[in-house]
């Protein structure tokens, strides 16, 4: 503020100036509208002096009067009443303006606003004599009792002008008068800036000739607390007669916003047993106005408290900072002693320091009593009695505490604990989690026979700690007893499983296993009788009074019914009690391996080019259901057919498998090859297999093979073709010769017929009709088979 008054100083520079014309200069800002409205004739409503000056002595004594203004309604001064821009004063019945209490720092300008039926006027005072820092005076702004700045000979002088907010028609006002050094009549003023010629625009007007300065319309201080325009006069062609000068009007504060809350409804919580003064929360209102003045100054209380019980003060609101504190005693405020847990405060904020004219805003503040572990949960019994049958599972009994802190809550909430009575773990207990009670289960079967009753120390204790002056006493404990009662017991064979070793192919009838059984009933006298339960081979059968198992059926290690050589079967027993009880029991029989399975060769079938030059067909390889030493190695030969080994050989590859060779190339056709296999078993078994191979033309990496049926791999028919060729290449004029020539194929084709059939046949036709191309002579026999003359081929189809 400081600097406004300089910048206000500095914009009016004064060249030359004398004390007469600076005191006539306050006299006419002081009397501004208040001799010249008196001079009118008749009666003007309101103020008839509309500013005053107050001197500042360094306080003001309560119920002193300072001043006395002058107000006439024009109608008898009849409930008038009076408002104060300051609450430390008001305007009494005398019209005197009088402190409501000592006052040592005064705002440099008051406002006061008289209001009846009849008049709406305001008044302003300005109080002189205050320390120097004060921004507000006029003697600040005008630099009164200061060393004036020089200033230009033609230059303005304006006095600082004030508008309180909020005024009330009519409009126009006049706040003030503009000075010119100016003859009047010679010139005309001017008025520029925001609110005049600028936007806001209109809110200020001059008078041209004259100088006076008014206000158009109600302002809001809110919204723009002050106004810079500046004034200039020029002449009546528009040339400037005196450079623009600064005016500020600043607009008064009047109390006309009310505290608003940050928040309808704050909420807090406190712990039981807090002390006293303990902070709960933190009120916080606003108010829009001049926060410098009373009218933002804002005071807390706190108006309502519901419930008022057990005392109507249980709190206390700090009257300016707005902190909520407790004042009831620790031992008081008790969770579980209170009449509920949960209270609400209705607080009041009040601005102008909360004087009897200060506006309120209103909030509520819901503070909850927090609970803390001060009370041990205890069992509503000593003893908890239950009883059970012997085997049974579940819970056997439910343990009830009470607990007077806050429900589901860490200070509520128990556990429960076993400390005595089970060593052999048989009993489990948990919480139940929607009523808090300990439920006792069974973890183990129960025996009679073993034990009858148990009895229990069961604890109870909270999920949080106790505070530290409170513990766990006896209640905290108790003793449940819990009677087994006697039930009647199946058989428990042992083992179980029970294991035996036995080789299949065992002869119907032998011994197998015997079933062993105990009842737990060892207080009765039961007898026992056995039965197949699950036999899935049918290959058992067990004594029902001895519980001897034989075989009723061929044991085979190679059935279906057989696991990893393990036979499974499942027996009962039951006794002769009341109601009769059963109990079951597994039998598994290992199988040893006998050799009752002889070997076989895969693959079945080979395939080999006709003309290939590798001889080797196939590796073929042993197999056998038998396990060693009944299985490999194993002997892979050719079959005993004479001849087989002038085409095919068979040689070891390991002791498993064996490589087929041809020893000559085939035609092609589809060979069945016998082989000879044997396993290693003791004795040995053989089996006398045959693979197909066939033989096919190979072109383009593509394999053409004969669709026909398969020959048998014998001497006579392998030879037939290579011997005719061998007699065809060297014949003679020899008669013998070409005798044989001619009768071999019809000696082949009549002896092997049912060999090699028709394709075979087929074959050493062919080989016939490369020896004879020139002479050949087709004949066919009915029946299809073929014969041949001296001049004759194979009939071939």
């Amino acid at each position: 503020m400081e600097d406004r008054c300089v910048s206000a100083r500095n914009a009016r520079v004064f060249m030359r100036i004398d004390l007469t014309r600076l005191l006539l200069c306050v006299f006419q800002v002081a009397r501004v509208g208040g001799q010249e409205d008196g001079g009118h004739e008749g009666c003007s409503p309101g103020f008839q002096v509309k500013h005053y000056q107050l001197a500042f002595t360094g306080s003001f004594q309560k119920g002193q009067a300072l001043i006395q203004v002058e107000f006439d309604d024009c109608a008898g001064n009849e409930d008038v009443q009076f408002e104060v821009s300051d609450p430390s004063f008001f305007v009494d019945e005398d019209l005197n303006l009088v402190p409501r209490q000592d006052v040592l720092r005064s705002q440099p300008v008051l406002s006061i606003h008289g209001l009846s039926a009849h008049a709406d006027d305001t008044a302003q005072v300005e109080v002189t004599g205050l320390p120097a820092q004060s921004p507000h005076t006029l003697r600040c702004v005008l630099g009164v009792g200061q060393t004036l700045p020089f200033r230009s000979k033609r230059s303005l002088l304006i006095p600082p002008m004030i508008v309180t907010e909020n005024q009330r028609a009519p409009f126009p006002r006049k706040i003030g008068t503009v000075i010119s050094t100016e003859r009047l009549g010679s010139h005309i003023f001017r008025l520029t800036g925001p609110g005049a010629d600028q936007d806001p625009k209109g809110l200020f007007t001059i008078d041209i000739d004259t100088g006076e300065v008014s206000v158009s319309r109600s302002l809001d201080r809110e919204a723009i607390d002050s106004y810079q325009l500046e004034v200039s006069t020029t002449d009546f062609a528009g040339n400037l007669v005196e450079a623009p000068a600064l005016l500020v009007i600043t607009v008064i504060d009047q109390n006309d916003n009310r505290p608003i809350f940050k928040e309808q409804s704050y909420t807090g919580e406190v712990l039981e047993g807090s002390p006293k003064g303990t902070t709960v929360m933190a009120m916080t209102a606003l108010d829009a106005d001049d926060a410098g003045t009373d009218n933002a100054a804002l005071r807390y209380n706190i108006v309502r408290q519901s419930p008022d019980k057990p005392s109507p003060s249980m709190f206390y609101i700090d009257a300016e900072r707005g902190d909520i504190v407790t004042v009831i005693s620790n031992k008081l405020l008790d969770r579980e002693t209170l009449p509920t847990t949960t209270y609400e405060l209705e607080i009041v904020a009040k601005d102008m320091a909360g004087s009897e004219v200060g506006l309120t805003g209103t909030a509520t503040a819901t503070i909850t009593i927090t609970d803390k572990n001060d009370h041990a949960p205890e069992f509503t019994r000593t003893l908890f009695e239950a009883h059970v049958f012997e085997g049974s599972s579940g819970v056997v009994v439910n343990l009830t505490v009470d607990d007077r802190d806050d429900p589901d809550t860490g200070a509520w909430r128990a556990i429960y604990s076993i400390i005595k009575g089970d060593p052999t773990l048989s009993f489990k207990i948990q919480t139940n989690p929607d009523n808090n009670e300990g439920m006792l289960s069974i973890s183990k079967p129960l025996d009679y026979e073993a034990k009858a009753p148990h009895t229990l120390l069961i604890k109870v204790e909270n999920e949080d700690a106790l505070v530290p002056d409170v513990g766990y006493g006896p209640s905290s404990t108790a003793t449940v007893h819990i009677a087994v009662l006697d039930v009647n017991e199946g058989p428990v064979f042992f083992p179980d499983p029970l294991i035996v070793s036995r080789m299949e192919n065992i002869p119907i009838g032998s011994f197998v296993a015997s079933l062993n059984t105990t009842d737990p009933d060892i207080l009765q006298i039961q007898s026992i009788r056995y039965a197949v339960l699950r036999d899935p081979a049918g290959w058992l059968s067990v004594s029902p009074v001895t519980g001897t198992v034989n075989t009723s059926g061929s044991l085979d290690r190679e059935s279906p019914y057989v696991h990893d050589n393990k036979y499974t079967a499942v027996f009962i027993a039951t006794d002769n009690g009341s109601p009769p009880a059963t109990g079951t029991g597994t039998l598994v029989i290992h199988l040893e391996d006998y050799n009752d399975n002889a070997p076989y060769v895969v693959p079945s079938i080979a395939r080999v080019c006709e003309d290939a030059h590798d001889m080797n067909v196939a590796i073929v390889g042993g197999r056998d259901k038998d396990l060693a030493p009944n299985a490999a190695p194993f002997k892979i030969e050719l079959g005993k057919q004479l001849g087989l080994d002038k085409t095919w050989k068979v040689t070891s590859v390991n002791s498993t498998h064996s490589q087929v060779m041809l020893l000559q190339p085939l035609k092609m056709a589809n060979y069945q090859l016998p082989l000879l296999i044997t396993d290693s078993g003791v004795p040995p078994l053989s089996n006398n297999t045959e693979i197909k191979v066939q033989v096919c033309v190979c072109k383009k990496n593509k394999m053409h093979c004969s669709s026909g049926p398969s020959h048998r791999a014998s001497l006579p028919v392998l030879l037939a073709t290579p011997l005719l060729v061998l007699l065809c290449k060297y014949r003679s004029n020899n008669r013998w010769t070409n005798r044989l020539l001619e009768t071999l194929p019809y000696f082949l084709a009549s002896s092997f017929k049912t060999q090699f059939e028709t394709e075979a046949v087929r074959r050493v036709a062919f080989s016939f009709i490369s020896c004879q191309e020139n002479r050949y002579r087709r004949q066919t026999v009915p029946g299809k088979r073929t014969v041949f003359g001296r001049e004759a081929i194979l009939y071939t189809r």
